[in-house]
């Protein structure tokens, strides 16, 4: 069983910046799993945002690369927090965003489909204004 909880999420003008952390307990102690962030607006399909594995390989979207900044925390292999530091927000950045894991480790590929990912979180929303 896979538990994920995000938070932090929040309302924010345009230009300024929010912190998403999702705290997540992993099935297997020792498999190295990926962790990702991915966004849903409004109308819209879900999108992948970054994505991070335990062994420190990440990748972030071109959308959001010198903005945003993606890290994993936690010397428990098994239980992990994952943070999405989010800044100069823009009001495209409105969203639910969601985590998500799954085992292996991460590839960008990871962020151009959902189909990867078995496990997710509830989601947290984001909306920036003008």
């Amino acid at each position: 069983q896979v538990t994920l909880v995000e938070t932090g999420g929040g309302s924010v003008q345009a230009g300024g910046s929010l912190n998403l952390s999702c705290e997540a307990s992993l099935r297997y102690a020792y498999t190295v799993y990926c962790m990702a962030w991915f966004r849903q607006a409004p109308g819209k399909s879900r999108e992948g945002v970054a994505s991070i594995d335990i062994d420190g390989g990440s990748n972030l979207a071109d959308s959001v690369k010198g903005r945003f900044t993606i890290s994993l925390h936690g010397a428990d292999r098994a239980g992990k927090t994952m943070r999405l530091s989010m800044t100069a927000l823009k009001p495209e950045d409105t969203a639910m965003y969601y985590c998500a894991a799954r085992t292996g480790v991460c590839g960008y590929s990871d962020l151009l489909s959902t189909t990867r990912f078995r496990d997710w979180g509830q989601g947290t929303l984001v909306t920036v204004s003008p």
